[in-house]
């Protein structure tokens, strides 16, 4: 039981430090100026993803490389499978964000990236290096793409959906400074109980990032995602998720990697061809009118559903 409380604790200060982050780096980014459309697809971005990082982080520490990958490669499933697909659920969603549109495919080659360096049982820290990289160059072109006239298109949904606050400017700092110090404190929680789960119930520690750790990071894309779809915001919604896929990969799994290189154990060809499966996914589905119906939606639910039953049975 206190291994559950561990887990539970560990996911609530992760959502609660994950939301703190946003809030606070949001608002302090607004101040100095910087565009809306260039948050969302940035620094909320990475904000949502902080919960993967940071567990991630502690795993490689620690050398539970196992949990690391698992979280990272069942998060991204559940990020469209879950996320975008609930989201489609409550409220049908039509893309019209050029800037969103292109990352689709982006998402799916930097999928592939990652596949073709697990293929060899081993992640180096040089492939580690170049995903961060990646990292670099994909934020930078993020913020060269949305500062264009792209922006126009979809700069007033972002405004409206992130507005300046009114409140002291040292609210946002302790919003942050709250906001890492629940990140790390629940990292260490969650991964302690997750372990010592896997060892008493004789699983890997891949199944269990790939299930209740990745379910449990996802939530603050959940969150935000739904709450998007039901603003009519659906740019932001997909940006969102688009953008955390891609980080999570590049920077995630990349800082994991760097810290502690690691074997590839445990991951089953299903569990890769449903991450490469949900990116290529996306293509047909939104392609037509880039729209994401209901339909689309209750069938990757159902599917994200069959999947985790595959893992725990």
């Amino acid at each position: 039981m206190l291994n559950i409380a561990y887990i539970i604790g560990g996911l609530v200060l992760l959502a609660l430090g994950a939301e703190g982050l946003v809030r606070g780096s949001t608002a302090l980014a607004l101040r100095l100026g910087v565009s809306a459309l260039v948050i969302g697809l940035t620094v909320v971005a990475f904000g949502t993803g902080s919960p993967e990082l940071a567990l991630s982080v502690r795993a490689a520490i620690d050398g539970n490389s196992g949990i690391a990958l698992g979280n990272v490669v069942g998060s991204n499933i559940s990020n469209i499978a879950l996320v975008l697909g609930a989201a489609a659920l409550v409220k049908p969603m039509k893309v019209r964000s050029e800037i969103v549109r292109r990352e689709v495919p982006l998402m799916i080659g930097v999928t592939l990236i990652l596949v073709a360096m697990l293929s060899d049982g081993r992640m180096s820290r040089v492939e580690g290096i170049v995903l961060v990289l990646g990292a670099v160059a994909y934020t930078i072109l993020s913020y060269v793409a949305a500062s264009g006239g792209e922006r126009q298109s979809v700069e007033s949904e972002f405004d409206e959906a992130l507005t300046p606050p009114k409140r002291s400017v040292l609210v946002d700092v302790a919003f942050v400074s709250a906001g890492l110090v629940a990140l790390l404190v629940g990292a260490n929680l969650l991964l302690k109980g997750a372990v010592a789960v896997a060892a008493a119930m004789g699983i890997s520690q891949v199944v269990v990032g790939l299930t209740v750790i990745a379910i449990g990071t996802s939530l603050p894309e959940l969150a935000t995602s739904i709450t998007s779809a039901i603003r009519g915001e659906a740019d932001v919604a997909f940006g969102n998720v688009i953008g955390s896929n891609v980080l999570n990969i590049l920077a995630v799994l990349g800082v994991a990697a760097v810290i502690r290189p690691f074997d590839v154990q445990g991951l089953r060809l299903l569990d890769l061809g449903m991450l490469v499966g949900t990116a290529v996914l996306l293509l047909p589905l939104l392609w037509r009118g880039w729209v994401l119906n209901r339909w689309e939606g209750a069938f990757l639910v159902l599917g994200y559903g069959a999947y985790i039953v595959s893992l725990v049975h």
